[in-house]
């Protein structure tokens, strides 16, 4: 027989199954209720659902069939509830990398929101079903948000600043209105981030789309001169030192460094002997490598996602019944822009686990991904996957010099991805062209163990060097690089260890 810990870990994995799949239920509801009101159809159908009861009771096991009755009629009126609430979504040609959703999601349950991919042909009718209450509105992104303006009955000040809107609402009394909450955004990002912007020199890199809102941003929180460079424009990549060596702020508005190529970068740092900031709108990865070196250098640093959350905050309130910029932003709370952040940068950042050889990474990822129902990549293993030969084996026959090379390639392939759990080698800290992407979209654990506790079988480097010789080599790096350090001293078996882990790993991301 199970003991009852193994039962409950059973029970955990059914219950995270659960979950997935109700989710996508709850969402497929959603789309099922747009349909149904673009259709003007009713959203229950009580015979469809009696049917359904009967069907899912002859496919059921016997133990569940009592309860399939009561449980389905509490998930069909569940399903009927989400229909019912107000309709949002995010409106754009191609929208496969969104976050949208999962912002307005953590922000408000008080409406449902979708993804709204559409051409150009197709928004005529689309505005149409907002004015006949199909949707309550949408945020716009490229390529539509000057479109959208020109669709719009009125528009906030700051959308007529910017002839772009990214928040349009259908209001009761019959009006599209249009805003823009990009601004806002924008200087929410430099101000929680202590940028001081008044009478500084900006350097902002792009003059693009994304532009535009921080230009304006620019305007309003009263910086000094303000420099764009682009290719092709009169300050450029060849003289931008010559010109721009003052900034005291850069700004990245373009998409280099963007996942997946995120070892881009634009401008050296070094050249601007004066530069205080450096901020950068893009998201994904959470630290590029323009904030990476800015953190280096000891320079305040901002990254998008904040952007991102705010401007998706104050859109929520034009959602709920604002009418004016300055009625939104007296509803956004700067503590929820902050929580929401936390919250998703902590869904989207991988969990890198990093530590000494032997110390049980592996097994303490296998444990964590099982606990957050994410996918975990072993990187010893992902190693011998790609090159169809062992680390120990290359080690042997190469050298480590070659070794670090290979494995280098192979982790910052996975450790640039998202939502992962990850298990390093415990010498990726040994070689500095790792720490940008240990660091670029990682929440870094170091499992510190015992050295008596360390395995060695087949690791020729501990086996050649010694376990304390090793471990005064690396220690440092591995505290530097940790966001969460976790050491659990010896524990009677290898099930108490993880629980105590995973206890330190909850306690420490809920501080």
């Amino acid at each position: 027989m199970k003991s009852l810990e193994e039962l409950r870990r059973e029970i955990d994995l059914e219950d995270k199954a659960i979950i997935e799949a109700f989710s996508k239920r709850i969402k497929t509801a959603r789309q099922i209720g747009e349909y149904k009101k673009i259709k003007g159809a009713p959203v229950l159908d009580k015979a469809r659902e009696e049917a359904k009861i009967a069907e899912i009771k002859a496919q059921a096991d016997d133990d569940a069939v009592p309860y399939i009755g009561e449980l389905y009629e509490k998930i069909f009126e569940l399903s009927r509830k989400h229909q019912e609430k107000p309709l949002f979504g995010v409106l754009g040609q191609h929208l496969p990398h969104t976050y949208s959703p999962q912002i307005h999601a953590i922000i408000t349950d008080e409406y449902a929101y979708g993804i709204i991919e559409k051409e150009e042909d197709e928004l005529e009718e689309l505005w149409a079903q907002g004015r006949r209450g199909v949707y309550g509105g949408y945020n716009v992104t490229i390529p539509y948000k000057k479109i959208a303006a020109n669709m719009c009955d009125e528009l906030t000040p700051s959308a007529k600043d910017a002839g772009a809107v990214n928040t349009v609402v259908f209001s009761k009394d019959g009006k599209v209105r249009g805003a823009n909450t990009d601004i806002f955004g924008f200087m929410f990002m430099l101000n929680s981030a202590g940028i001081e912007i008044e009478g500084k020199e900006v350097l902002v890199l792009g003059h693009g789309g994304a532009a535009a809102a921080v230009e304006l941003g620019l305007g309003y929180m009263k910086a000094g001169l303000v420099n764009f460079c682009d290719l092709g424009e009169p300050i450029n990549y060849d003289n931008i030192y010559e010109i721009c060596s003052n900034a005291q702020v850069i700004i990245n508005c373009t998409p280099v460094g963007m996942f997946p190529k995120i070892d881009n970068i634009l401008v050296d740092l070094d050249k601007f002997p004066r530069l205080e900031s450096v901020a950068d709108v893009i998201y994904n990865p959470s630290r590029t490598r323009l904030l990476y070196e800015a953190q280096k250098r000891g320079l305040k640093i901002a990254g998008g996602l904040t952007m991102l959350v705010a401007q998706a905050v104050k859109s929520c309130m034009f959602f709920k019944g604002a009418t004016t910029d300055e009625e939104a932003e007296s509803m956004c709370d700067a503590n929820l822009i902050k929580s929401v952040v936390k919250k998703l940068e902590f869904q989207m950042k991988n969990i890198t686990i990093i530590g000494m050889p032997g110390s049980g990474k592996s097994a303490l990822a296998k444990r964590l991904s099982e606990y957050l129902g994410r996918e975990m990549v072993d990187l010893d293993v992902a190693f011998t996957e790609t090159y169809n030969t062992t680390p120990s084996e290359v080690i042997k026959t190469q050298g480590e010099d070659k070794f670090r090379e290979m494995e280098h390639e192979v982790s910052k392939e996975y450790l640039k991805r998202s939502g992962l759990i990850v298990s390093c080698g415990g010498g990726i800290v040994t070689r500095e062209y790792n720490y940008f992407p240990l660091r670029c979209n990682s929440l870094v654990i170091y499992n510190d163990r015992p050295l008596s506790m360390l395995a060695s079988e087949d690791r020729p480097l501990t086996a050649s060097k010694g376990v304390e010789k090793l471990y005064s080599e690396r220690h440092e790096a591995y505290e530097n690089l940790c966001d969460i350090r976790i050491t659990v001293d010896s524990k009677d078996s290898k099930e108490e260890y993880l629980d105590e882990a995973v206890r330190i790993f909850n306690e420490a991301i809920n501080s």
